[in-house]
């Protein structure tokens, strides 16, 4: 259950570095401003509900999301259950924020804890608590274990990520766990939730922001998955690393001083001399080949971020 091929690093070592210098200059930076501060949180809090709520098919948009948990709103049409996602989710990152620290070590109770909350009011019968019965997963290339083993594996996977015997960084690390858990599938329902949440954990408690995947990356997301389930990790690694990526650079943008200008790729190539189209630029970013991130549908970058691809390339040659 341990083997990890890691072919996918001689590719991702470059990512994963840019990541690391993103992520001292946030360390370095700290205390960051409380007001600036809380008000990232915030709104990451409210991405991070409706992205994962959304994956799983509730169907509040990002704007009703925020209705109902910011200003107590009922949406019309929009049933109790997606009003309960929306309010328990935000619950159980508000228990994710108190429960981390530099110290904090992965529990199985806390998987389970964070379980309960995903389901509070919706599943309360199952919520918390570990299948007794086999499951089986639409679209996906696996069957999930047989119940009776999915306590010890569990207990296993949290030593593993604890004890870290092969040696993987922060965010190798994160995705793996996050794979794992998938697979292990340990409950019946709200899964995907809990996994994304205790995936952050591990993210988290070494200073990084949380990684959120968006919905728009729903297909990528189990596409990736399902070739994780075959040994093949490239694909997981990339959207882990371009999830982290973009609210590392939410965090860092705000800091004062900060001279990162990220545009639009369609915006940034219209200015005179720019060296590259819109459509190569964009598949540089897809591939994680140059610093960028996700907004909605539209990839961001700098214009610096590609000055430093030209000038990688001229070395290699």
């Amino acid at each position: 259950m341990w083997e990890i091929d890691v072919t996918y690093r001689e590719e991702l070592q470059p990512q994963f570095d840019r990541l690391y210098e993103k992520h001292k200059e946030l360390v370095n930076s700290r205390p960051l401003p409380y007001a600036a501060l809380s008000k990232i949180r915030e709104s990451l809090s409210l991405e991070w509900t409706y992205n994962s709520n959304s994956i799983e098919g509730n169907t509040l948009t990002l704007r009703e999301t925020q209705m109902v948990l910011q200003e107590g709103i009922t949406i019309k049409g929009k049933s109790l259950q997606e009003h309960f996602e929306a309010k328990n989710h935000e619950k159980a990152i508000d228990y994710l924020y108190n429960l981390v620290d530099d110290n904090y070590t992965l529990r199985g109770i806390d998987i389970l804890t964070l379980h309960g909350l995903v389901l509070r009011n919706i599943e309360d019968e199952y919520a918390g608590r570990i299948r007794n019965a086999g499951v089986r997963i639409s679209g996906a290339n696996f069957v999930p274990p047989n119940a009776q083993k999915v306590s010890g594996m569990l207990d296993e996977l949290v030593d593993f990520i604890n004890n870290n015997p092969l040696g993987l960084n922060d965010i190798e690390l994160a995705t793996v766990f996050h794979h794992k858990l998938v697979w292990i599938h340990p409950f019946f329902d709200g899964n995907g939730r809990t996994v994304r949440l205790a995936m952050n954990l591990l993210l988290m408690r070494k200073g990084f922001p949380p990684a959120i995947i968006l919905k728009n990356d729903r297909k990528k997301y189990y596409e990736a998955l399902n070739q994780a389930n075959n040994g093949k990790y490239q694909k997981l690694m990339l959207l882990m690393v371009q999830s982290l990526e973009r609210t590392l650079n939410i965090y860092i943008t705000s800091l004062p001083g900060s001279n990162y200008d990220y545009q639009e790729i369609s915006k940034l190539v219209e200015e005179p001399g720019f060296p590259y189209g819109q459509e190569y630029i964009s598949l540089l970013a897809r591939q994680g080949k140059i610093d960028a991130y996700k907004e909605g549908r539209n990839w961001l970058t700098t214009a610096d971020a590609v000055e430093k691809y030209i000038i990688s390339r001229k070395r290699k040659r």
